[in-house]
């Protein structure tokens, strides 16, 4: 199963990202939309499917930009011009779409990969740490030692909607003693809470419906 975001609900766990930075940050990310031209192939690449997986919902289906090699190559590209020189040390990847987006920017950085799973998904020893859906909870791993105190990383999936995907991602690795330098998504909602800085591509309208993410 995947997570469900309910546009309608306020935000994620331990926020401290308001609402207002979000609004200020989609305002940012328009005006520089406007200056690079890949933001428009990027948005155009992205269909929105009503009413799937269920009726009320609105999915973001991120399947014909990875059609499009070089749509995604901007989409890559302008993640890695972001953190390139910014030393760091680890993408973090949420299943199952930051396993897209973040072994190619990390390879490009000169960064290791480490995946944030789902439970049971990996071997041997794992933080695990939960947080709340609208209709439940689910939780996300990662392995013992896959970073160390200090290192700093970036964590990245496709869309940010609350930001409790997110929020969790962050209290795991800083479990781990890693400093989460930024969070990178490729879409988000225009209100989310998260504990550090997001850096996401493109904003989108919110409708009256919910917003759906979930694993390939």
């Amino acid at each position: 199963m995947g997570e469900q975001e309910n546009n309608k609900t306020g935000g994620g766990n331990n926020a401290m990202a308001v609402a207002d930075e979000a609004s200020a940050a989609a305002a940012k990310e328009k005006g520089r939309g406007a200056a690079d031209p890949r933001l428009q192939g990027i948005s155009d690449a992205i269909r929105v499917v009503p009413h799937f997986p269920k009726p009320g919902i609105m999915f973001n289906d991120i399947t014909p930009l990875l059609l499009r090699p070089a749509v995604f190559k901007d989409a890559v590209d302008m993640f890695v011009e972001r953190y390139r020189g910014m030393g760091i040390a680890a993408v973090a990847g949420i299943e199952a779409r930051g396993f897209i987006f973040g072994p190619a920017i990390a390879l490009a950085i000169g960064a290791k990969f480490i995946p944030l799973r789902k439970p049971k998904k990996l071997p041997g020893d794992v933080f695990s740490e939960s947080y709340v859906l609208e209709y439940g909870t689910d939780c996300l791993e990662m392995h013992v030692g896959a970073i160390e105190p200090g290192e700093r990383a970036v964590v990245v999936d496709d869309l940010v909607a609350t930001g409790g995907t997110l929020s969790a991602a962050i209290r795991l690795l800083e479990r781990a003693g890693a400093d989460v330098v930024e969070c990178a998504c490729l879409i988000g909602l225009p209100k989310f809470k998260v504990g550090v800085s997001v850096y996401i591509l493109f904003f989108v309208k919110v409708h009256q419906y919910t917003f759906y993410r979930h694993s390939l």
